[in-house]
């Protein structure tokens, strides 16, 4: 016999843009009801982009990237390593970007002058597109062994990455260490992508196409919106155990929340996802911690929520349990069998209830009166903030889209249907702008000056 429980929601929503942390500005337009937030969106006309292409198959892919970057008005230069020039000749980065391409650190001519600290002066931004383990390695790691490598450590500008590797590559200890270690020196990821690698595996580890990253490049919802600020997100659905074999869940995939935490991470967060059994990467600079059941992520949050300025409660924890597990599988004897169920800790409330809660975001995934069943939970249990979306057939569960509302005590919005990581971008912009307008001092400022709050 299956049971399954849908609890909790998930599914985002935003507004608001702080400021590009490389360029552009941001534009706030505020009616009585809500805030409506225009995305700034970049202007990349004559900024200076510094192209870096290392030794992935995915290679084939950066002489669009270098198009596409010109197309909207930068000034592209491309530096190789040897392995990359291997897989695509130099003289095809030379005709789309017009310039002549480095690859060679000795190289006497371009280095009488110090070639490769001109280029790192010369850089607005580097940007690498793939990059391999290796290069993320090298740059983790401080090496100066190629030229890539060496203008990195000489340049002053923002620096994005665009991984492509193997997904066991990608998902090593020792890769995952390199990642967060560059994230947590401002180093910023696009990518990567799940799916079809030319291996033949499937998983992450897929460069991001050429227009997402130049989408992404030229996007800023929260730029630097939570810097110095600690979050914490709960993601994925929890498995209650029947016996040693069966148990109890939902059909959350843990997407939403894992965007989520990318999206605080992106914004200057410091971010700490607790997940239920999913597999999905862990976004780079996030800290993960992994449980299974809701009474592990009750323990796992509340044991952790101490500090923190935010918590977003994107998981579908499972509102009851079965009261008590055999040590061994059940038999198929009767004709009906009765599953006796406890109901689970609500973590969403009792985190809002704390004498010193953070700002609490909630979800509500509903099947029907979205917003009336949205709005009661959001005064029931005391939240700052609920995005509320509707589930069901093609809606919702395990799809890399989706649509939502966000509700606050005096005001909403709706978003269209978009991807999961331009919502995520999109609630924690407006999330930023919320908790700002809150008044409430960061963990922070309590640590500094307790007396003064």
């Amino acid at each position: 016999m299956l049971f399954v429980f849908l609890m909790q929601g998930f599914c985002p929503r935003p507004q608001v843009v702080i400021q590009s942390r490389i360029w552009g500005v941001s534009l706030i337009l505020k009616s009585p009801s809500h805030t409506y937030v225009k995305p700034t969106m970049i202007d990349l006309q004559n900024k200076k982009i510094l192209l870096g292409v290392s030794g992935s198959i995915a290679a084939y892919k950066s002489p669009d990237l270098v198009r596409r970057l010109k197309d909207r008005g930068a000034d592209v230069r491309v530096v190789l390593t040897a392995s990359a020039a291997k897989l695509v000749s130099p003289a095809v980065f030379q005709a789309v970007s017009g310039e002549s391409v480095r690859g060679d650190l000795w190289d006497e001519q371009a280095e009488a002058a110090m070639g490769h600290i001109e280029l790192a002066k010369w850089a607005d931004m580097v940007l690498i597109a793939p990059a391999t383990a290796n290069v993320i390695a090298q740059l983790a790691n401080g090496n100066a062994d190629s030229l890539l490598s060496t203008l990195c450590l000489a340049t002053e500008s923002p620096i994005v990455i665009a991984p492509s590797m193997n997904q066991a590559m990608y998902r090593n200890d020792s890769t995952q260490a390199n990642i967060n270690s560059l994230s947590r020196r401002n180093v910023r990821f696009i990518g990567p992508d799940v799916g079809d690698q030319a291996c033949g595996d499937v998983g992450p580890g897929r460069m991001t196409e050429p227009a997402e990253i130049v989408a992404q490049l030229t996007r800023s919802d929260a730029a630097g919106a939570l810097r110095g600020l600690k979050i914490m997100v709960t993601a994925g659905p929890t498995r209650e155990p029947i016996d040693p074999v069966r148990f109890v869940s939902n059909r959350s995939s843990g997407k939403m929340g894992f965007a989520v935490a990318r999206a605080a991470a992106d914004a200057g967060a410091d971010v700490t996802l607790i997940a239920g059994p999913v597999s999905l990467p862990t976004p780079p600079g996030v800290e993960r911690v992994n449980v299974q059941t809701a009474l592990e992520m009750y323990d796992a949050a509340m044991d952790r929520i101490a500090g923190k300025d935010i918590y977003v409660g994107a998981a579908a924890i499972s509102d009851y349990r079965p009261e008590s597990v055999p040590s061994h599988k059940i038999k198929k004897h009767d004709e009906r069998f009765i599953l006796e169920m406890a109901k689970s800790p609500d973590l969403l409330a009792a985190i809002a209830a704390l004498d010193s809660s953070p700002f609490t975001v909630g979800f509500a995934a509903e099947t029907e009166k979205l917003e009336e069943h949205a709005m009661l939970k959001l005064n029931r249990k005391k939240l700052d903030m609920i995005v509320a979306n509707l589930v069901g057939d093609n809606l919702g569960f395990d799809r890399d889209d989706n649509a939502a509302i966000v509700m606050w005590a005096d005001g909403r919005e709706s978003l269209p249907n978009m991807s999961k990581a331009d919502l995520s971008r999109r609630l924690i912009a407006v999330v930023a702008q919320r908790y700002r307008n809150s008044g409430r001092p960061s963990a922070a400022d309590l640590r500094q000056n307790p007396v003064a709050h």
